[in-house]
């Protein structure tokens, strides 16, 4: 069972994103808040795999809240996805660099919200797809880049894992198209957060794009 907080400021949708993401049984939402400092009392209180977090919310807001319990060490296992009606190139990227691991847009499809949900809870890391190549490209251009030498001192197959993460692939589709086992994939993944380094799939991806190879297919 994924145990997850919703963090959102507007009853209607609060309710409303509880009945989504336990529609199908797998998903357990247990606890509920309407500000950003009542979702970090909430989440140390319950210890969730994921927290489904607002932007703007009153007293402390999202990205705030979101660096508060990222930087906590005892709840390290804790992963945030944004969830936000706003595609800001600036919105993303502070949600990115507060340590949310996702970043969705509110009118994402039912099943698609579950999925991620799912999806980030087994350990990877999502964008909306409507804003992914733009973020990247802007988070590219405009913050600090990888030393390029860190990218060239990697293998040839560590460049082709690389360039599918920036496509936004996850390991079973890196798999099919390297024609590897999705465990060699993991490895590969694993190996590339270390020799980078990068905390997370989304930060291999902005490398991906500042090293040019996120439009190598």
């Amino acid at each position: 069972m994924i145990r997850v907080v919703i963090a959102e400021d507007e009853p209607l949708l609060r309710s409303g994103l509880r009945a989504l993401a336990e529609h199908d049984g797998d998903i357990a939402v247990v606890a509920e808040a309407g500000d950003g400092v009542s979702a970090v009392h909430a989440v140390r209180e319950h210890r969730p795999d994921i927290v489904l977090m607002d932007i703007r919310m009153p007293v402390l807001n999202g990205i705030a809240a979101t660096g508060r319990i990222a930087g906590d060490p005892g709840l390290d296992g804790v992963r945030i996805i944004m969830l936000t009606t706003f595609d800001e190139d600036d919105n993303v990227f502070d949600a990115i660099r507060s340590g949310a691991c996702g970043y969705l847009l509110k009118d994402i499809r039912p099943q698609d919200l579950r999925e991620a949900i799912r999806l980030v809870a087994s350990g990877q890391s999502l964008l909306a797809p409507s804003i992914t190549e733009k973020v990247m490209r802007a988070a590219a251009s405009a913050h600090t880049r990888t030393r390029p030498e860190l990218v060239e001192s990697l293998s040839g197959r560590e460049r082709e894992v690389l360039a599918a993460i920036g496509r936004g692939l996850n390991n079973q589709e890196i798999a099919a198209e390297l024609f590897i086992s999705p465990e060699t994939a993991r490895t590969y993944v694993s190996r590339l957060l270390t020799k980078l380094p990068a905390r997370d799939r989304t930060q291999l991806a902005i490398i991906a794009y500042e090293s040019g190879l996120a439009g190598r297919g």
